[in-house]
């Protein structure tokens, strides 16, 4: 199974995904990238910025597909 195949899967699944969450599960250190591609096949993606500890991050939360 493709890291892409892991992320969708984690998406459906928890329905979000933060590019730590798949560096430690899935060894995938392009997230954005991903992220990026699934968008262009028209998976529903919304970039949530979060803040922890003064440091930002993206959390990813998938919408489902687009209509």
């Amino acid at each position: 199974m493709s890291k892409t195949d892991l992320v969708v899967k984690h998406l459906k699944t928890r329905g979000h995904i933060t590019s730590w969450e798949a560096i430690q599960k899935y060894r995938a250190t392009r997230l954005a990238d991903i992220i990026f591609n699934l968008r262009s096949k028209g998976m529903a993606i919304n970039t949530v910025m979060c803040v922890r500890n003064k440091e930002r991050y993206a959390r990813y939360v998938y919408m489902g597909k687009k209509p």
